[in-house]
């Protein structure tokens, strides 16, 4: 069996804007997961924080900063 259509799929995939991307790597790994009341929580939780820094009511910290804030707490 040729790889050539998986080839192409991704030459496809590789041309979308990274939310895109994202959206498209997000629902991949969803196919290979089984459906539980957990995932279905975490998803719920990831789109709301999504959804709390698209609209401005949050911001992201950097990966670093957080770390830190959290050895600051735990220390």
């Amino acid at each position: 069996m040729s790889s050539q259509p998986v080839e192409d799929l991704a030459a496809q995939a590789l041309r979308l804007p990274p939310e895109d991307r994202a959206k498209l790597v997000e629902r991949l790994i969803a196919s290979f997961e089984p459906k539980s009341p957990a995932q279905a929580a975490w998803l719920a939780l990831a789109q709301s924080r999504r959804a709390d820094v698209k609209a401005g009511k949050t911001s992201m910290v950097p990966a670093d900063e957080a770390l830190a804030r959290v050895r600051a707490r735990l220390g």
